[in-house]
This record gives C-alpha cells, structure tokens and sequence, in this order.
C-alpha cells in the first residue's frame, strides 16, 4: 500500500500528550482534505494515546518503565493517508500487548479498544523488533498500535 502522505507527533508521556495528538489528527486531516474521517481519527487517536500513557507509567502491567528519574518517557503518533483511509499508529516504550479492559456498567475505563474497533476497519500491534523494514517512530518505542479507519457507507 502506497501511504502518499504522512505525519509524526512525538511527545513526552503526560497528560497533556492525549489532546495534543488529537489536535494534531485533527488540523493534519483537514490540511488532507479529509477532513470527513477527522471525528473517527481523533477518537481513535485519543484512545490510543490514552493507552500509551497508561501503559508508560511506571509499574503499569508490571513495567518498571525505562525511564530514570531525570528521563521523559516519550509516546507518539504518526498518520499516514493514501487520500482514501488513514494509518494512526500510536507507539510507547512498554512491551506489554494492549488489552480491552473490563467493562463495568458503572466504570469510566475499559472501552477504549472497543471504540477502536468499532471505528476502524482493522485494528492491531506489533513490536519494532519483529518489524524489520519499518524504521523506528523513536530510539525508544518498543510497541506500535494500530487501527486503519476508512469512510463510512453511510457517512
């Protein structure tokens, strides 16, 4: 697949990271003329990126993260069109695989692998070691997330 048009955010792993991203999926895709996507793409980008903070935490899913005291762990996100769909691929230093959460009814958490399944038309993960040919979004990121969103039928 030919991705003709591509962007990459990389940003330190606070809280402010998640609508930093999302602002920037959202004037990337106008600038794209895509503009259309960019409710379905910032959705999924925020979760993602949700996750990626979670996830670099120190402690999270047993990771003692890699970062010392005075270092910045750092997530990102990169786009990638061919004027049709769009690529979001979120990455982090963690190498534990995502993982829907728990659904309770009462709970604020757990939906968002849900969301990005049903907002893209494919969805998944693989780890820069496993990965050859892809070069690395950053000297730290173990683990790539991705969701292919495409126009819907009936929007």
């Amino acid at each position: 697949m030919s991705w003709r048009l591509h962007s990459q955010l990389e940003l330190g792993a606070l809280p402010g990271a998640v609508p930093c991203a999302r602002i920037h999926s959202r004037l990337v895709l106008w600038e794209w003329g895509q503009a259309g996507l960019a409710d379905s793409v910032e959705l999924v980008v925020s979760e993602l990126m949700t996750n990626a903070l979670r996830a670099s935490e120190p402690g999270a899913l047993g990771w003692p993260g890699l970062a010392g005291p005075d270092e910045q762990q750092v997530i990102g996100v990169r786009l990638a069109s061919d004027g049709r769909q769009v690529l979001v691929e979120v990455w982090d230093g963690n190498p534990a695989p995502p993982v829907a959460g728990l659904l309770n009814p009462d709970g604020e958490t757990g939906r968002g692998l849900l969301m990005v399944q049903r907002l893209s038309s494919r969805w998944g993960y693989y780890y820069l070691a496993s990965q050859p040919d892809v070069s690395p979004p950053s000297d730290r990121a173990v683990k790539v997330v991705w969701a292919l969103v495409v126009p819907r039928p009936w929007g």
